[in-house]
C-alpha cells in the first residue's frame, strides 16, 4: 500500500511545481503526474466544462490504482473539489486551496491579503471562503491575472515583460491606502513569476506559495496515517493530451530537471 503512486493533475505544466516540492521533501515516493495540454487554460471554461474536465482527468489517473490524488490546479480545487471526492470516497483527495489560505492567514500580519488567480478561481471565491474561515477578521483581495499562465507556459517568468504585466494587474492593488501584506499565488502556473512579482511588490510584502504548503501538508498527512513509502528506486511517470515533446520542453523549467522523453505518454481524454 505505502508504495502505491501518488498521483497529481493540472490543467497544463503549472502543477508541476506542486511535484517539485513534494520531490524535495517526499523523494522515495512514485509519482505519476497528469498535464491536460491540449485542454489549457482551465480558468476561462465554465464551471460545468471544469468538472467534466476534472472528473476525465480523475479516472484516467485512478486507473493506476493510487494512495492518494493531489489536484494541482487551483481553479479545479477551486470548482471541482467536491464533485471529485464525492465520486472517489475511498481514495484521500487533496487540493491545493486550503494549504494555501492557512499559509496566508499565518503569514498575514495585517489582516489584508490578496489572491491572484485565474478568472474562474477569483469569481468562484473559494480562497475568501477558506481564509475567512480560518481568520474572520481578514480582508481579501482578488485579482484575476489570466495572462500570467500563457506567459508562464512560453517561458516568459522574468524580465521586463513579466515585471510589466505584474504592474498591469497589480498597481491598482498597491495603490491602496491599507494594501495587503500578503500575496497569494492561486495558480500553479504562477510561482514561476514569482521574482517578477517580488520586484513589483516589493520586499516588504509575503508571497505564499500554494505548492510548497501542499506539499507539507501531504506529507503531514502521509506521515500520521504511516503511509510514507520506503522506495530505494521511486519513479516517475508523465502522462499529457497533447505534444509530447512540447510538454516535455516546457515542462522542465517548471520542475528543474530534465524530463526523459520516454516517460512522457500521450493519452486520450
Amino acid at each position: 500500500m505505502n508504495n502505491k503512486a501518488i498521483g497529481l493533475f493540472d490543467s497544463g505544466v503549472g502543477g508541476l511545481t506542486v511535484l517539485k516540492a513534494l520531490m524535495q521533501i517526499l523523494p522515495n515516493e512514485n509519482y505519476i503526474y497528469l498535464g491536460d495540454t491540449a485542454r489549457l487554460p482551465y480558468g476561462t471554461k465554465s464551471k460545468e466544462t471544469i468538472i467534466r474536465y476534472a472528473l476525465q482527468c480523475t479516472e484516467k489517473l485512478m486507473e493506476n490504482d493510487l494512495k492518494m490524488l493531489i489536484v494541482a490546479c487551483n481553479t479545479v480545487s477551486s470548482v471541482a473539489l467536491p464533485a471529485i471526492k464525492e465520486k472517489y470516497p475511498d481514495v484521500e483527495i487533496i487540493g491545493v486551496v486550503e494549504p494555501g489560505a492557512e499559509a496566508a492567514c499565518n503569514a498575514t500580519k495585517n489582516n489584508h491579503i490578496a489572491v491572484l488567480g485565474t478568472q474562474s478561481t477569483i469569481q468562484g471565491k473559494a480562497y475568501d471562503k477558506a481564509i475567512l474561515a480560518i481568520n474572520p477578521k481578514a480582508t481579501v483581495t482578488g485579482k484575476a491575472c489570466p495572462l500570467f499562465v500563457g506567459m508562464a507556459e512560453e517561458g516568459i517568468s522574468q524580465g521586463f515583460l513579466a515585471e510589466e504585466m505584474a504592474k498591469h494587474y497589480l498597481n491598482d492593488i498597491l495603490k491602496q491606502e491599507n494594501k495587503p501584506d500578503t500575496f497569494v499565488l492561486g495558480c500553479t502556473h504562477f510561482p514561476l513569476l514569482k521574482d517578477a512579482i517580488q520586484n513589483v511588490v516589493g520586499k516588504d510584502i509575503q508571497l505564499v506559495d500554494s505548492a510548497q504548503t501542499t506539499a507539507k501538508k501531504v506529507f503531514a498527512s502521509l506521515q500520521t496515517t504511516n503511509s510514507l513509502a520506503e522506495n530505494t528506486s521511486p519513479f516517475m511517470h508523465f502522462l499529457t493530451t497533447d505534444d509530447v515533446a512540447k510538454f516535455k520542453a516546457v515542462g522542465e523549467p517548471f520542475l528543474g530537471i530534465s524530463l526523459d522523453k520516454s516517460h512522457v505518454e500521450l493519452v486520450d481524454l
